[in-house]
């Protein structure tokens, strides 16, 4: 069986903040950022959150946002355990299929400027469009693609 999109709730928080700050403490310390658990728990609650599984396996999960401008992956993480087999490709792959569907302009994130993450979001298409402090703005245009 493949990957699968879940629909996250409330009793996923502590899943998604413990891995979030497993996978990012270290850049947030590099860059001098503070980590606060209760600024992740709201950011959490404001937003479209989805499980990524494989048979029934919890392997990540993506947070996202909309404006009319795009759709924005705020959150992509995966359990180290689960990192380069494809799943983070996948997801990444599944929301831009959501922006077309629902012909937003373009897909967004953000990254820290020195996180490997960024080539595999290059390989999917997104690009540098801009800098603020530590972290690259990036984006997929839709080009007309819409489903």
């Amino acid at each position: 069986m493949g990957f699968e999109l879940r629909p996250a709730t409330s009793r996923d928080l502590d899943f998604a903040r413990d891995l979030t700050c497993r996978n990012m403490l270290r850049y947030y310390i590099q860059h001098e950022l503070l980590w606060l658990d209760e600024a992740f728990d709201v950011a959490w609650e404001g937003r479209e959150n989805w499980l990524i599984v494989r048979d029934d396996t919890l392997m990540g999960y993506v947070s996202l946002s909309r404006d009319a401008r795009a759709l924005y992956i705020r959150e992509l993480h995966m359990l180290e355990a689960f990192q380069g087999q494809g799943a983070g490709s996948w997801a990444i792959d599944q929301v831009f299929a959501m922006a077309c569907k629902e012909r937003r302009p373009a897909l967004r994130l953000t990254v820290f400027e020195n996180n490997p993450a960024k080539i595999l979001y290059e390989r999917k298409g997104l690009k540098v469009v801009g800098k603020d402090q530590c972290f690259l703005r990036m984006q997929r245009d839709i080009n007309g693609l819409h489903r």
